[in-house]
């Protein structure tokens, strides 16, 4: 049983940014592939990114290239997410997951975090 737990959300202006730490549990963190998804108001949860145990293979979803990005630190068991330029659209719970496949930790992890609300507002 892997546990995640987001932290570092909180409220930004339009343009700022806002870095989302995800630790986790498990010794054997190293070996699981991570992601972030999000999920708006009203809307379905959707992917934000993802990489592997090595951080040798890393996946955006569009809306966020260039924006984002995804890393990790084995030694402290924990994954991060660098948002840059946000906007309103960007607003929502942002959740860490974790999975032993690369696949799925893109579609459907096995392992979620309890979410943290970010919030892009003048």
């Amino acid at each position: 049983q892997v546990q995640l737990v987001e932290s570092g959300g909180g409220l930004v202006q339009p343009g700022g940014s806002l870095r989302l730490s995800c630790a986790a549990s498990e010794r054997s963190f190293s070996t699981y592939f991570m992601g972030w998804f999000r999920q708006a108001p009203g809307k379905e949860r959707e992917f934000v990114a993802a990489l592997a145990w090595s951080s040798d293979i890393i996946n955006y979803a569009d809306y966020v290239k260039g924006r984002f990005t995804i890393s990790r630190d084995n030694a402290k068991n924990t994954v991060y997410l660098q948002m840059n330029s946000l906007d309103s659209e960007d607003t929502g719970v942002y959740y860490c997951a974790a999975d032993p496949g690369w696949a799925r930790v893109r579609t459907s992890p096995r392992y979620w975090g309890q979410g943290t609300q970010v919030t892009v507002s003048s």
